[in-house]
């Protein structure tokens, strides 16, 4: 197949749409469902992502996109019962890209409301039926279990998007986008991303376990197909936190730390003893606890409009309390796709349980960045890359 027609293009009023190949055969599949345009763009995205995670980590990985970037991503490691609890994923036996699949779409359930998912592997039974129970509209993999394609073929209806991509097609070294009919060419960015770049480690402390270098490794790798400025914080092989498409360095941290202190807060014993009512949908619960460790839940119980999600009224998550228990979150591993401008930026992540960073370095400030990072003993290495993408 060399081309396939799309309903229509980012927006219903612009049509005409499809995909096409100058030279050779589509590397795609529909098995199901009629994929949209941004969805191919996210799959296209997350199938290189999750392609280059297994490749710097030899575990089946997964991706959750949304608008061209990642809401999460991770390697397969195994699951503790409390993010077992919070992803949703029961009792049963999850195979490592089941593990993959659940931490990526888990970490930021609100954006990865409707995702589309890249598989790096075959997809198994225990990660379609995972898949089976979120929101979603479609997904990308080498190949599928027949019993796992059957399960994915009913979602939505029938109309689920399933692509099967072939894992040895290899696209040309350079590509083409075109903007206001103006043709743009580039060497496309092929770079492959190992423990090399952490090398050049600029503070005292020098200190890099395996662990923390995989860390690393999963956020630079995240970072370099997200829309940029983008920072992402990642802990036990996943990413907690993306900051994309800011225009300030800073505001970036800012996001993905947010992010990541709300996945640590719904691991909090406050959040795990929300009494909700019986019947609640997966997205209410979502909201319900997303609105519960924000200073916004005052409002909603002096409103009285708990009543609608719980069984009881629960108590104030205090400030003091959420502070206390995000001082126990450690050991998180931060990405830059540019430099750290000013030492702002090192503060943030610090405060959301950042011990080591990457980054490409040189910045005039770069001193700065350093010396902050010394004062709290962290470690931080200078990749001398840049991740952007656009």
């Amino acid at each position: 197949m060399k081309e396939f027609q799309l309903k229509y293009g980012c927006n219903p009023n612009q049509k005409p749409a499809r995909v096409f190949m100058e030279k050779g055969e589509l590397p795609l599949t529909i098995l199901n469902g009629k994929p949209g345009y941004i969805n191919l763009l996210d799959g296209l995205n997350g199938w290189q992502l999750v392609t280059e995670l297994k490749a710097a980590s030899g575990l089946p990985s997964a991706a959750s996109f949304k608008h061209v970037s990642p809401a999460g991503a991770a390697v397969g490691l195994p699951l503790t019962d409390v993010l077992r609890r919070i992803y949703f994923t029961g009792n049963g036996e999850l195979s490592p890209l089941a593990a993959a699949y659940a931490r990526a779409r888990g970490a930021d359930r609100m954006s990865s409301f409707g995702d589309f998912i890249s598989l790096s592997d075959e997809c198994d039974v225990p990660t379609a039926r995972l898949i089976a129970k979120e929101v979603s509209d479609g997904i990308i993999a080498p190949s599928y279990d027949p019993e796992a394609l059957e399960i994915l073929s009913k979602k939505k209806k029938g109309a689920y998007a399933v692509i099967r991509i072939d894992p040895g097609y290899v696209p040309d070294p350079i590509e083409h986008k075109q903007v206001f009919g103006i043709t743009f060419e580039q060497h496309r960015n092929d770079l492959r991303l190992d423990e090399s770049c952490l090398e050049n480690i600029v503070t005292k402390n020098k200190g890099l376990s395996i662990e923390e270098k995989r860390n690393l490794l999963v956020s630079l790798i995240v970072l370099k197909y997200t829309q940029s400025n983008s920072v992402c914080y990642v802990k036990d092989g996943q990413a907690v936190g993306v900051g994309a498409g800011q225009q300030s360095r800073i505001h970036c941290t800012r996001l993905a730390g947010t992010k990541a202190d709300n996945w640590w807060l719904r691991q909090s014993p406050n959040v795990l003893e929300l009494p909700f009512v019986d019947g609640l949908k997966r997205s209410e619960r979502d909201n319900a606890i997303d609105l519960y460790i924000g200073d916004e839940y005052m409002d909603v119980l002096a409103d009285g409009k708990w009543q609608a999600v719980f069984r009881e009224k629960p108590a104030v998550f205090t400030k003091e309390e959420r502070e206390a228990w995000l001082a126990k979150n450690t050991d998180v591993a931060v990405g830059s796709d540019a430099f750290f401008p000013f030492g702002d930026n090192i503060e943030r992540a610090r405060k959301s349980g950042a011990r080591v960073i990457a980054q490409p370095g040189g910045s005039i400030r770069d001193d700065d960045v350093i010396s902050t990072c010394d004062r709290y003993g962290m470690v931080m290495a200078f990749t001398g890359i840049r991740l952007f993408h656009h």
